[in-house]
């Protein structure tokens, strides 16, 4: 009999196997890399401008604005659950992208609603400023991580930072309507409401959804009975019905490169590889409509750093390096870099 583990890793191949057809694999980095919407933290000025207490749109519907922000303004807060405790230009750890004097650390302490102690895991959110794209214009977002030594991980099995993509999708939900307006015709239930009595009418609604697949690295403490020995995976998420799927194991620490890719058929494609090395057919991991859903909209991407949120435990530190969008079709060339070829990093 399988393992749970390879049980999973055997349901994942068959949904991948048996998932819509996906257009041919559109490798990040493909393309030209916006000079707009990319930071290599080399400037001298970078600096991030918090304005505490953080929002927590997503726990208690509170927005506290102004939100903090980075010097270039290339980076934010997101509404949705705030902006992390420690945004610092740091210097590159070692092995890192040739050339590269500085770079990104991101940890959180209090990652839940300000002021209180959830003691479950949480996470927050820190958006590269970008603008909204059509997936037709096949976009693209690559990053380099630095995993830190295993002994400086917060002791916790289970999902410690996100790199994810906010996209939006078009769904139809039952909403009412005014029974003069056209999309009442076709049918639903009637219903009489507001000051003069008013007919309402239900009707199937053509509306615009967010989602935000993505990618986590997810740590294995040799301190949970479960594993003998530190190390960490990269899952997937998700599949069409929003299940995590499996990626490759993580043995050792260091640099890792990761990246997602968006084509016109709304399917996202997610790739991952040690080192700092351009994406290669071969760091593909798999391919999906995430949610059942297909993207018409490629509007950011961002990180999630996760803890337990109690009060007093840090996130593990990660440090990111030269996050950047790429075009590989379509319009923009005002945000592009004057330079035609994907690979120039610095």
């Amino acid at each position: 009999m399988l393992s749970p583990v390879l049980r999973g890793v055997a349901f994942a191949a068959a949904v991948f196997c048996c998932s819509a057809a996906v257009h041919a694999h559109h490798i990040p980095g493909t393309g030209t890399k916006s000079t707009t919407q990319s930071d290599d933290f080399e400037s001298g000025n970078w600096q991030f401008h918090y304005n505490h207490p953080k929002s927590s749109r997503e726990q208690d519907e509170q927005v506290r604005g102004p939100l903090a922000f980075s010097s270039n303004k290339k980076w934010r807060e997101g509404p949705k659950r705030g902006t992390p405790d420690h945004v610092v230009r740091v210097d590159t750890p070692p092995g890192g992208i040739e050339g590269s004097k500085y770079s990104l650390s991101l940890k959180s302490l209090h990652t839940g609603i300000p002021g209180r102690v959830t003691r479950e895991q949480q996470q927050d959110d820190l958006l590269m400023h970008t603008r909204p794209v059509p997936v037709s214009w096949m976009p693209s977002c690559v990053v380099r991580i630095y995993l830190p030594e295993w002994d400086q991980w917060e002791d916790r099995t289970g999902s410690h930072f996100g790199i994810r993509a906010d996209l939006r999708t078009t769904t139809m939900k039952e909403e009412e309507v005014p029974f003069i307006d056209p999309r009442a015709r076709d049918g639903g239930r009637s219903k009489r409401g507001g000051l003069f009595g008013r007919l309402f009418r239900t009707a199937m609604v053509e509306t615009t959804e967010p989602y935000w697949p993505g990618m986590f690295i997810q740590f294995h403490s040799k301190t949970d009975s479960r594993f003998s020995r530190d190390s960490a995976m990269v899952i997937v998420r998700g599949d069409k019905t929003g299940n995590v799927i499996p990626g490759p194991a993580i043995n050792e620490p260091g640099w890792w490169t990761f990246g997602m890719s968006f084509t016109g058929d709304g399917a996202v494609h997610f790739y991952a590889s040690p080192g700092v090395d351009d994406l290669t057919p071969e760091d593909h991991i798999t391919s999906q409509f995430p949610y059942g859903y297909q993207a018409h909209t490629f509007t950011t991407m961002f990180f999630n750093n996760v803890n337990n949120d109690d009060g007093h435990t840090w996130s593990t530190e990660f440090i990111i390096d030269d996050p950047a969008i790429y075009y590989a079709a379509g319009s923009g060339n005002s945000d592009r870099s004057a330079s035609s070829s994907s690979r120039n990093r610095r």
